[in-house]
């Protein structure tokens, strides 16, 4: 045997199965910013990647919801819509007069608390979570016209100062505070899912769950906790998205749960449960932005032609994913 297929096999007994879509993602995403530095000289430039998590913060956090739902092997439908309704409650309680901080508590309840509803439909009556969560999605974007049929403003203080606020270094790189709370909800939810007792049901019965059933894991708690996560950080994006805009729009997220599953499987999550990381939902949506940032560039592309090509890119990266994976088994 050669010395190249012996330091092959090392590397293949060295890396995990799981984590092989993880590196592919993390390679193609390399690999898409080395293309853009070679066909756009400004490409190169820091604040390119930091407007990739000023513009996609929101996303982020909305995906690492549906992380938690999908390694469990389910699936939210609704997150689209629930942002959609926390930015229209935000933005219509602002505008009758309620303080800020009141109307962040409001805000911060709707997601969990549908989201904890829809668990507790998935369990206890045991109906698929691709009905529930459509029901979910249908009534969150219905309330979202019954809110308002336009968009609705906001001008309150803390909301323009927290849309404004930029956090720098003196070369003029800068973040917003989206970025930071995103961040944060990206440790949280890597440290829950790697070192408590959630982390390991959630992986346990996305692997088998007459498994996990029959070893005495809390199966129907663990799902219903995962659907009440997945709506906190669906209101939680609600408002970063609300800071984002400074407005509240019925038709805004249209279409949002798409690209966050998309930013999930992208990111090496199985979407029958049971193998994934959050690290890889963040490669996952920084390929998304990347992808939006270089057609942008180039500028001869309209809206819809954007779409083609980041669906076209988005199914050339699973296929690829999948059959680096299949190498490695």
């Amino acid at each position: 045997m050669s010395s190249a297929a012996l330091t092959l096999g090392r590397i293949r007994s060295r890396v995990p199965r799981r984590q092989v879509p993880v590196l592919a993602t993390l390679a193609l995403l390399l690999v898409m910013y080395g293309i853009g530095v070679s066909q756009y000289r400004a490409f190169s430039n820091v604040q390119v990647i930091f407007n990739v998590f000023i513009d996609n913060g929101f996303l982020l956090v909305v995906a690492v919801g549906m992380t938690f739902v999908i390694l469990t092997g389910g699936i939210d439908l609704s997150v689209g819509a629930v942002v959609a309704m926390t930015a229209m409650v935000s933005a219509s309680l602002l505008q009758q007069g309620l303080p800020a901080l009141l109307v962040l508590v409001i805000a911060l309840l709707i997601g969990p608390f549908l989201g904890f509803l829809m668990g507790c439909a998935i369990h206890f009556f045991e109906i698929q979570p691709f009905i529930v969560t459509l029901a979910g999605m249908f009534f969150a974007r219905g309330m979202c016209t019954f809110i308002s049929g336009s968009s609705i403003p906001i001008t309150d203080g803390f909301w323009t100062t927290m849309s404004q606020q930029r956090i720098g270094d003196p070369r003029g790189n800068f973040v917003s505070i989206s970025v930071l709370i995103a961040f944060a909800v990206v440790a949280i939810a890597a440290w829950t899912l790697a070192y408590t007792r959630l982390g390991r049901n959630v992986y346990a019965i996305g692997g088998n769950p007459q498994s996990a059933l029959l070893m005495g894991l809390p199966v129907g708690r663990t799902r219903i906790a995962v659907y009440t996560i997945s709506g906190l950080c669906s209101a939680i994006g609600g408002i970063l998205l609300s800071f984002y805009t400074l407005s509240g729009a019925p038709l805004i997220a249209v279409g949002m749960e798409l690209d966050v599953i998309a930013a999930v499987v992208i990111g090496g999550t199985v979407l029958t449960g049971g193998s994934g990381y959050v690290f890889g939902t963040m490669l996952g949506v920084l390929v998304l932005g990347v992808i939006q940032t270089l057609i942008t560039f180039d500028g001869s592309l309209n809206s819809w032609w954007t779409k083609i090509v980041i669906g076209g890119l988005l199914f050339a990266f699973i296929l690829l994913q999948r059959l680096v994976g299949i190498r490695f088994k």
